[in-house]
């Protein structure tokens, strides 16, 4: 009985850590970055480039995927409105067929924004790396981050705490359903594992040399 009980509480204290590290992930990552995410593209000061961060441009079954196609009209309005000079397209490059950083590229040219000034990031295999890379590789040390706000907050607070200066661009977000129920739950853990990383000192997969935004 001694070990059952002792099983009991370990479970117990684990479970409840577990609920308090998630409850204060959750509050801290938002409060903190509250002031730098906007909706509104005439209010969000102008930047020399915007970071837009990846998403697939499809989801199962071949169909749109909304969080693209947001992300990709949220850069086309900073683009419109003369907000960036210049856009990193950051995300998953990492199989064969597969880039979200060129598909990105392609969605935002067919909306007639220049190819010439949007910059393709291949190692954006997670929020940290892209935003890492956007001075590591890129030289800037002030952005704008193009994602959905539950996304922006979580990458404004990192580029916070690597010490730049990083502001939100809210794209639409997603109605509720099967995929943005799963996306919200997986929002919630990640935002945990960025104190984990914070703590263990997490780097990006990948640097490599600097590229030079003109």
């Amino acid at each position: 009985m001694k070990i059952i009980k002792r099983v009991a509480v370990y479970i117990a204290v684990t479970l409840l850590s577990i609920a308090v590290v998630l409850v204060f992930a959750n509050w801290k990552i938002p409060h903190d970055t509250k002031d730098w995410l906007y909706n509104d593209v005439d209010s969000i000061p102008p930047q020399k480039v915007a970071l837009v961060l990846g998403a697939s441009k499809h989801i199962r079954g071949g169909l749109p995927n909304p969080y693209f196609d947001n992300r990709i009209a949220a850069a086309h309005e900073l683009y419109v409105a003369d907000k960036v000079k210049a856009f990193v397209m950051s995300g998953d490059n990492g199989r064969e067929g597969y880039s979200e950083p060129e598909d990105m590229r392609d969605a935002l040219v067919a909306l007639g924004v220049p190819d010439s000034i949007i910059y393709l990031d291949y190692a954006g295999f997670r929020t940290l790396d892209s935003v890492v890379r956007m001075n590591e590789i890129f030289g800037q040390d002030s952005f704008i981050v193009v994602s959905q706000k539950f996304h922006n907050e979580r990458a404004v607070f990192l580029a916070q705490y690597y010490g730049h200066t990083a502001y939100g661009y809210n794209a639409k977000d997603v109605a509720l359903g099967r995929v943005s129920y799963k996306t919200i739950v997986r929002e919630k853990f990640a935002r945990v594992k960025v104190f984990v990383d914070i703590i263990l000192n997490k780097q990006p997969k990948f640097l490599g040399e600097p590229v030079e935004i003109k």
